[in-house]
């Protein structure tokens, strides 16, 4: 055991002298360390009720003969750092829970973790954490939210951003308004769509790293409080047998959690995680592997944003279990892969059932015979760009138009809202990448005023930046090499022509090369925004969006 170097031998007797100073007994003491690590905090939805849920790990970790040792994690709230300079620290801030995951661990010799994230980026950062520690783990988090319910309507967090824009041309009153603002979020709990958190809460189940339940199970039922303790007694099974996260994370799972990523129509966001977290546990996994797995995999959902269902559906329906098991009637996953249950993917789902076969589709008939995601390629994005494709109306999915151009989304917005924006147009923002931004900030503000105005059949989005999960319409993230970087949209000027094919998997700046290579000499890449602080040593060491716009921690 780890957890020996600090408890065992006359070395450690003045370790084991300040445990015994938190009130740890020898008994404790002689037992395997279990750290928890906790994101509970009074800033995020998905987080405030993390407390009760790390207690319940706890119980379930002693109930198991382990010792668990608590200590805490940050994590951001995207929708309140959405649309100001908050933004920026969004996706930085998955570096920083690995990194301090890794330190805590590390400095008081954790045998085992037990995981406790909900929202965005806490989730993927703690996986980043595992596989890089490489100790027995298990991902533990604290379930969605329920949806809202507006005029006899289930809504959630884009609803609310959509309002903003509706009430803004009038399409809706003030006190409309109003009851979108005090009922879309009813509950705690990660967001209520397909945004994501939920998305990557989801995809933790088909990666193996959380128990059967994970993705789906409502944050205020006691089935999740139930699920916790299970967990706590779990990692001591995973201890036990010497099962690690690397044992678990092979290409063959991210291969499974790439298929169930097409099926559900995840965030674009999981594209970047999963690369990210790939990296950690030495798996090779590209961009250009989504579109192969795309291709084979039908998408069997349409959760909002995409469609009128929430989270809370698909746990009704049978869960991410229910899921796995229609993929697996197809071939299309490897159910040998061994998960934290010390049992294969198949085993855990042979008992699966679809119960809503209208909100998660049957295998032999889906919404679309190609999955949820896309990534375009083409002289605007060499090397790629992401599209949510289930949340594109279907006469968008081929758009030629002109080129609106606006170097940063506080001025795209602006427009928008000033009905400058017309039909046919394609809006540019750009130096919104992992550099530029920095940190490459989700734009759901623009996209949600388009789709509050009426527009989103009518207008394209591209940016070197990321979309929020509750993003919806024809909305092209991810464009890489991005704009500080010398990629191809730093040239595109106003009124050029822009042609988004994204059933042909392409996107094009219809500008002839003499041209471009003209604009090519003139370019100077600008100044830094931000030239102190976190975020300028994250500018100085973050990578393309296609490689998962990781840190360069080292080669």
């Amino acid at each position: 055991m780890r957890s020996h170097q600090i408890t065992r031998g006359e070395h450690a007797l003045p370790a084991r002298s300040l445990f015994k100073s938190m009130g740890y007994t020898d008994a404790e003491l002689a037992r395997p360390f279990v750290g928890v690590v906790n994101a509970h905090s009074e800033v995020v939805p998905g987080h405030i009720h993390l407390d009760s849920i790390a207690e319940a790990v706890k119980k379930g970790v002693i109930a198991a003969g382990g010792t668990p040792i608590e200590f805490p994690s940050i994590g951001v709230c995207d929708g309140i750092a959405m649309g100001h300079a908050g933004m920026r620290f969004s996706l930085p801030s998955r570096e920083l829970i690995a990194d301090s995951v890794e330190t805590m661990a590390m400095a008081h010799a954790c045998d085992a973790l037990v995981l406790i994230p909900n929202c965005d980026k806490i989730v993927p950062g703690m996986l980043m954490a595992a596989a890089r520690l490489n100790i027995p783990a298990i991902i533990m988090s604290g379930g969605p939210m329920l949806a809202g319910n507006v005029n006899k309507r289930s809504v959630s967090l884009s609803n609310t951003f959509e309002a903003v824009a509706a009430k803004a041309v009038g399409t809706i009153s003030a006190e409309e308004a109003q009851i979108y603002e005090d009922q879309s979020c009813p509950t705690c709990g990660s967001c209520a769509g397909m945004y994501t958190a939920n998305s990557m809460n989801c995809l933790t189940e088909a990666l193996g790293m959380g128990l059967p339940g994970n993705g789906t199970i409502p944050a205020v039922m006691a089935e999740r409080i139930r699920l916790a303790k299970q967990a706590g007694e779990q990692i001591m099974y995973l201890l036990k047998n010497n099962i690690k996260p690397r044992d678990i994370m092979t290409p063959d799972a991210f291969n499974n959690a790439l298929t169930m990523d097409m099926a559900l129509g995840c965030s674009t966001n999981s594209l970047l995680h999963l690369l990210s977290i790939a990296r950690e546990a030495g798996v090779e996994l590209e961009l250009k592997t989504v579109n192969e797995i795309s291709a084979k995999t039908p998408n069997l959902c349409k959760l909002a944003p995409a469609g009128p269902d929430h989270i809370e559906d698909l746990y009704w329906a049978g869960g991410i279990s229910a899921v796995l098991k229609e993929l697996t009637k197809a071939n299309l996953l490897t159910p040998g892969a061994i998960t934290v249950t010390g049992k294969t993917l198949g085993e855990n789902v042979a008992n699966a059932v679809n119960k809503n076969p209208e909100v998660l589709r049957p295998i032999d008939n889906p919404y679309a015979s190609e999955g949820g995601l896309a990534v375009l390629y083409g002289n605007l994005a060499a090397d790629g760009g992401v599209v949510k494709r289930s949340a594109v109306a279907p006469e968008m999915l081929y758009a030629k138009g002109t080129a609106r151009v606006f170097e940063c989304e506080e001025d795209a917005v602006a427009a928008i809202f000033a009905q400058k924006i017309k039909k046919g147009d394609v809006v540019v923002i750009r130096y919104e990448g992992p550099k530029g931004g920095p940190g490459m900030r989700e734009m759901l503000a623009p996209t949600a005023a388009l789709a509050g105005m009426g527009l989103a059949s009518d207008v394209s989005l591209i940016t070197d930046g990321r979309f929020s999960g509750a993003s919806r319409g024809a909305c092209v993230g991810h464009i890489s090499p991005e704009a500080q970087a010398g990629g191809l949209i730093a040239l595109v000027k106003e009124g050029d022509s822009i042609t988004i094919d994204i059933n042909n998997y392409s996107i094009t700046l219809n500008v002839d090369e003499a041209e471009l290579e003209t604009r090519r000499k003139a370019w100077v890449a600008p100044e830094p925004r931000i030239k102190t602080g976190y975020l300028a040593r994250y500018t100085a060491q973050v990578t393309s969006a296609h490689q998962g716009a990781i840190v360069r921690a080292y080669s």
